[in-house]
């Protein structure tokens, strides 16, 4: 007969906890990581001196004075910052337009396309009485018209503030505190230099341009 060795093992610890003796719980210190915020992006739309700068461009369907839908929140901005600064009383919007094309029918373009964007912003919220428009054609690049890429910076809308109300402050500070005091205070509405450039434009206030329109025959333009 076999007589068979049964041999087993027992694992020790094996699943559960592992205490040590003699040892002591020794806290963990320092500073946590500051929070960081998270970067808002930069504004597309601000208030600088004599103009309204826009960080983005408005777009237009191809040849045409009709504003695409994706320039829609940046235009709503436009006619925010507008309303959020009273002391803004006048503002002349500009079209321009590149080489590409006729100079006559880039300059109805541009008018257009001025006309069309103060349309839209007193439709959202900015009095008529502020806006003024003028189209300038080909007249007026800030960059090479021989490239597209050049072209596509000329075709553009600018916003130029004709008046505006200024404040001007007197002020003191306390030596001992340095708390200031306003102890004087005045009001002046500054006016560009051209602010009356083009008052007798036909593209003010969305009147009729009396610049014939182009013959279909003619290139397209941007």
């Amino acid at each position: 007969m076999r007589a068979w060795l049964l041999i087993s093992t027992v694992a020790v610890g094996c699943g559960g906890p592992v205490a040590f003796q003699g040892q002591s719980t020794l806290p963990v210190t320092g500073t946590p990581p500051p929070v960081v915020a998270e970067a808002k992006p930069p504004p597309r739309v601000e208030v600088r001196d004599n103009k309204i700068e826009i960080h983005d461009k408005i777009q237009f369907d191809y040849d045409k004075a009709t504003i695409r839908s994706e320039s829609f929140g940046l235009m709503n901005e436009i006619a925010s910052v507008i309303v959020k600064n009273p002391q803004i009383k006048k503002i002349r919007i500009e079209g321009n337009a590149s080489a590409e094309g006729s100079a006559q029918h880039n300059q109805k373009l541009s008018e257009d396309r001025a006309r069309s964007v103060m349309k839209y912003l007193t439709e959202h919220g900015v009095s008529t009485g502020e806006l003024v428009s003028i189209g300038y054609g080909v007249d007026r690049p800030i960059a090479d018209n021989t490239t597209e890429a050049g072209r596509e910076q000329n075709r553009r809308v600018e916003f130029v503030i004709l008046e505006q109300d200024v404040t001007h402050k007197k002020v003191e500070v306390d030596a001992q505190t340095g708390a200031e005091k306003v102890v004087d205070e005045n009001h002046e509405v500054v006016r560009a230099a051209d602010a009356d450039a083009g008052k007798h434009d036909a593209s003010k206030h969305g009147a009729k341009s009396a610049t014939p329109p182009a013959t279909a025959a003619k290139k397209k333009g941007g």
